[in-house]
C-alpha cells in the first residue's frame, strides 16, 4: 500500500482558487478523469481526506468516489455520511483502520496542505504529484504555507498533459534535517567565493 497525494496548482502557486475550489475546475479541459486523474486512480482502492474536503461531497449530485473505500480525518461524523465511510479524529487510528481494510492497492490522499502535512509528518506519505496548470488564479491557498520546508522531496518524473498542464511527481524521502537552502550562510555554488 502506497499513500499518494495529487494536487492541481496554478502557475502562480495556488492549490485553490480564491473561493476555495481546486484550480483545475476552472480549466477549460477539466472533466471526469482529466489532468491525468483517470490513470492515477487505476491503482487506487481507497481515498483518505480531511473533513473539509469530504463534507461538500455529501451534497453532490454524484458521489465522487464510487469505486474507492473512503476514510475521513475528522472530529465528528457529518450528517448524511454513508455507513461504509470510516471517520476518525486520530490520524494514527485512521491509518490503522485503512491498513486493516487494504487489499494491496494504493491510497489517494486528497485534501489541503494541513491534511497532507499531517500524514507526511507521520512518515506515511510516499508520493506527491503536482499538476501545474497553465494559468494564474491570483489568490487562494498555497501548499507551502502548511508543509514543512524540510520535506524530503526527490524528483521522480514529469510529463506534459493535454491542455498545457504539466504533472511533476516526487517521492518523499525521510527527513534528514534542515533544508540546505535554509542553513545559515548557505549560498549557491555560483555565488560562493573562489575556494569556498
Amino acid at each position: 500500500m502506497r499513500i499518494l497525494a495529487r494536487l492541481g496548482m496554478s502557475a502562480d502557486g495556488y492549490i485553490t482558487t480564491p473561493n476555495g475550489w481546486p484550480p483545475q475546475v476552472v480549466d477549460p479541459v477539466h472533466g471526469p478523469g482529466s489532468h491525468g486523474t483517470a490513470e492515477f486512480l487505476q491503482t487506487c482502492e481507497a481515498a483518505l481526506m480531511g473533513r473539509t474536503t469530504f463534507e461538500p461531497a455529501l451534497s453532490n449530485d454524484r458521489w465522487p468516489w464510487p469505486d474507492l473505500q473512503v476514510f475521513v480525518l475528522g472530529s465528528h461524523r457529518p450528517e448524511g455520511t454513508p455507513e461504509n465511510v470510516t471517520v476518525d479524529e486520530d490520524p494514527v487510528r485512521l491509518l490503522k483502520a485503512l491498513r486493516a481494510a487494504n487489499r494491496g492497492g494504493d491510497v489517494h490522499l486528497i485534501g489541503g496542505p494541513r491534511t497532507i502535512e499531517t500524514f507526511r509528518a507521520l512518515g506515511v506519505l510516499d508520493q506527491l504529484q503536482l499538476v501545474v496548470l497553465p494559468f494564474v488564479v491570483g489568490g487562494g491557498m498555497r501548499l507551502t504555507d502548511a508543509m514543512s520546508p524540510d520535506t524530503g522531496l526527490e524528483f521522480e518524473s514529469t510529463r506534459a498533459l493535454p491542455g498545457g498542464s504539466v504533472e511533476i511527481t516526487y517521492r518523499l524521502a525521510p527527513a534528514d534535517g534542515t533544508s540546505v537552502a535554509r542553513q545559515a550562510g548557505w549560498a549557491p555554488a555560483s555565488q560562493r567565493p573562489a575556494g569556498g
